[in-house]
């Protein structure tokens, strides 16, 4: 593999040029020292262009993360780079710990961007990530989104944050670990990264036996080019829909015609549906298997003049008068905005 080039540089960063700051999120693994080190040349061979800032996040899981954010901090300086160590410094969960610990590295990344002024926080998944994604999400039969894998901007995971990009999500693992090599740049080694004991790295370890059969790295990451563009497609047509068909009130429900609404396909009405409560609903967005539940009650219930009403992802859907109509749910008995009553002791 081939070390990447400091004109592939130019190209995997150029959308990032106008930026006034960046955040790079940066472990001490080889994925995200590479980073730095290609961002650090891109940005010195530039009369001007955005501050960089690297953020290295100690969990507070493994003793060693102490040493490695020294050591970050240490190769940042030599190419003049800013560098700033986050804690993790919330109780750690008894399950889910990968999850949680990736949402809060990215809400601490989030934080650094803010005090920065950086719209991007930019990260190293590489081309094997994105491979492990598709198949991880494939295993939990998701939908064509999330089959989709990794978009190469979009929003950090966090209500309000900027946006996250991964300029290296084309480019595969092994060519940034030259990239290091030929510049003589040491790297740390996450044991995580080889724990069998979360399904990524059992993911990974499958890799090779894949690849033998034709579904590589590269292969997957075509598949999830393609799918995106197939994704965004559908959205536009969703677009088109809810424009054409749908009304909205200022605090009031979402209303869609019966007679159309029944005309769309499968598809396209269980997006249109699925946008509006995660507009109107107050529970963020609707797990694709509920929606999907959903839509099978609506499709058995057809066009009887029986009234149909459920809840879901905190949002009201409700079949009558010859329309469908979606609003926020009542709150909840028992839910904070309306405390359960309970007897005095």
């Amino acid at each position: 593999m081939t070390p990447v080039s400091d004109a592939e540089a130019v190209q995997l960063f150029k959308h990032l040029s106008n930026a006034p700051a960046l955040v790079l999120g940066v472990s001490g693994g080889p994925d995200s020292t590479a980073l730095m080190v290609l961002v650090a040349r891109w940005r010195k061979r530039r009369k001007s262009g955005p501050r960089i800032v690297a953020v290295t996040v100690d969990h507070g899981l493994r003793k060693e993360a102490r040493r490695e954010a020294a050591e970050v901090k240490r190769v940042a300086r030599t190419f003049g780079i800013e560098h700033r160590t986050m804690k993790w410094a919330a109780p750690k969960p008894t399950s889910g710990l990968q999850e949680k610990a990736r949402l809060a590295r990215y809400a601490l990344l989030a934080k650094a961007a803010q005090q920065v002024g950086a719209p991007f926080v930019v990260t190293a998944h590489t081309r094997d990530d994105q491979a492990e994604t598709i198949l991880f999400r494939m295993a939990r039969g998701s939908g064509l989104t999330g089959l989709a894998g990794m978009s190469p901007v979009t929003r950090v995971p966090i209500e309000g944050g900027p946006l996250l990009s991964r300029p290296l999500l084309d480019i595969p693992k092994e060519r940034l670990i030259a990239t290091l090599q030929a510049r003589q740049i040491a790297f740390a080694q996450d044991p995580s990264n080889v724990d069998r004991t979360y399904t990524r790295v059992r993911w990974r370890a499958l890799m090779p036996d894949l690849a033998r059969e034709g579904m590589d790295a590269a292969r997957l990451a075509v598949l999830a080019r393609r799918l995106r563009r197939a994704n965004a497609a559908l959205e536009r047509v969703v677009d088109t829909a809810a424009r054409l068909i749908a009304t909205v009130s200022d605090g009031g429900p979402i209303v869609v015609p019966l007679e159309r609404f029944y005309d769309l396909p499968d598809e396209i009405a269980l997006r249109l549906v699925g946008r509006a409560i995660g507009l109107v609903g107050s529970e963020g967005p609707v797990e694709l298997g509920k929606l999907e539940s959903l839509m099978a009650a609506l499709a058995s219930h057809g066009r009887q003049p029986t009234r149909f009403r459920r809840t879901l992802a905190g949002a009201l859907v409700t079949l009558s008068n010859e329309r469908l109509s979606i609003e926020q749910a009542p709150a909840r008995r028992n839910s904070p905005k309306s405390p359960s009553k309970r007897p005095r002791r």
